[in-house]
């Protein structure tokens, strides 16, 4: 059994080799290449394309098609799984994605060709939850701001928020998106006293009320809220749903927090909330174009914090992201319930039927 594992600037194929060899989940031979880009403001303009228009959008250096053709499993991270790579992979029956996106896979063509697909869900959640407190926290004490005074050689003592600057205790934080980003953020804030309002409507009201928390819609948790913070996954149903009307009924004294995406919001909107004061301030994380272009408006605002998407960056994170991976399809492969099997209602065909049983006996062989 071959194993192609691409890896890129973030999570390399060399940390790819070194988790297998250490944890040899399942026999396979691995084959290691890497996704070469320029740097990493590269990876991220080519991650915002298939955002954007789908995996099927960057070129695929022909070495990796080639080396696509006879394996049967593919490990990546930030690589584009496309169409077309699927078509000429005749052989592979599992795709695993070493993150909880599934934008850079043509999760269709994968339906079509009947392949298995990973990912690894919750994989920076600790990381991601506590850079959102944090970000709660500067934003509201104004701490990157006094330290850049500082650094210029003041000692600034006056914000935008002086006369609403206060504590967590008693606060009312609304999260959007009750995954496992948003119930830790819940979770943490608890320690902090503060009133907790959660709209998620995919989750049910009763297990939010079961957690401690109070299950609202959307309009409240704008109007209520003295914060607002985002943990929804980003796709084409609710691309900026996040608009002006949410926006502008918030609370003179309120903030709102980005960690998400972008695109989950009417960014112009939020830029003339923010000019206005019409919110108290925001700290926002990902931003429609990164790097954020120099003469962009958000760089002119004083009632802001800004952070190069770093809220999920951490290098535990990312080895942690690959033993989850391996682990699941290895555990699949023993014929154990895998945790993260993306389309798990897939027809299994014929040829992956006979596959697994063959790689299902080798092992119980080996073992």
């Amino acid at each position: 059994m071959k194993l192609l594992a691409i890896g890129d600037l973030i999570i390399s194929d060399k940390l790819m080799g070194e988790i297998f060899s250490q944890i040899k989940p399942f026999p396979a031979a691995l084959k290691r290449l890497c996704w070469t880009l320029k740097d990493k403001t590269e990876l991220q303009r080519q991650r915002m394309i298939y955002e954007e228009k789908g995996p099927g959008a960057i070129r695929i250096p022909e070495k990796i098609l080639k080396e696509s053709c006879d394996s049967e499993i593919l490990m990546v991270h930030f690589f584009p799984v496309s169409k077309e790579l699927i078509f000429r992979s005749q052989k592979l029956r599992i795709i695993g994605v070493a993150r909880a996106g599934l934008e850079n896979i043509d999760l269709e063509a994968a339906n079509q060709h009947g392949i298995l697909v990973f990912n690894v869900k919750g994989r920076n959640a600790e990381a991601v939850s506590d850079f959102t407190i944090g970000l709660i926290l500067a934003e509201l004490r104004n701490i990157a701001r006094s330290h850049l005074a500082i650094m210029k050689g003041g000692w600034r003592k006056e914000y935008l928020n002086s006369g609403f600057m206060g504590v967590l205790k008693g606060e009312t934080v609304g999260i959007i998106g009750y995954g496992e980003i948003g119930k830790l953020v819940a979770r943490k804030l608890k320690g902090f006293g503060v009133n907790t309002l959660v709209y998620d409507p995919f989750v049910s009201e009763i297990k939010i009320r079961e957690d401690g928390f109070e299950p609202v819609d959307l309009k409240k948790i704008f109007i209520d809220s003295d914060f607002v913070t985002v943990h929804a996954r980003l796709t084409d149903d609710n691309k900026g749903f996040i608009g002006r009307e949410q926006i502008f009924s918030m609370k003179k004294t309120a903030f709102f927090i980005n960690t998400a995406r972008a695109g989950l919001v009417d960014n112009a909107a939020l830029i003339q909330a923010l000019r206005k004061r019409i919110i108290g301030g925001a700290a926002l994380d990902v931003f429609e174009n990164e790097p954020l272009p120099e003469n962009s408006p958000l760089r002119k605002l004083d009632n802001i914090t800004l952070t190069s998407h770093l809220a999920g960056v951490t290098q535990d994170t990312y080895k942690l992201s690959v033993r989850i991976l391996l682990e699941d399809i290895g555990r699949f492969l023993k014929r154990e319930p895998p945790r993260n099997l993306v389309n798990k209602e897939i027809s299994l065909s014929p040829s992956l039927k006979t596959w697994l049983s063959e790689i299902r006996n080798r092992m119980e062989e080996e073992s």
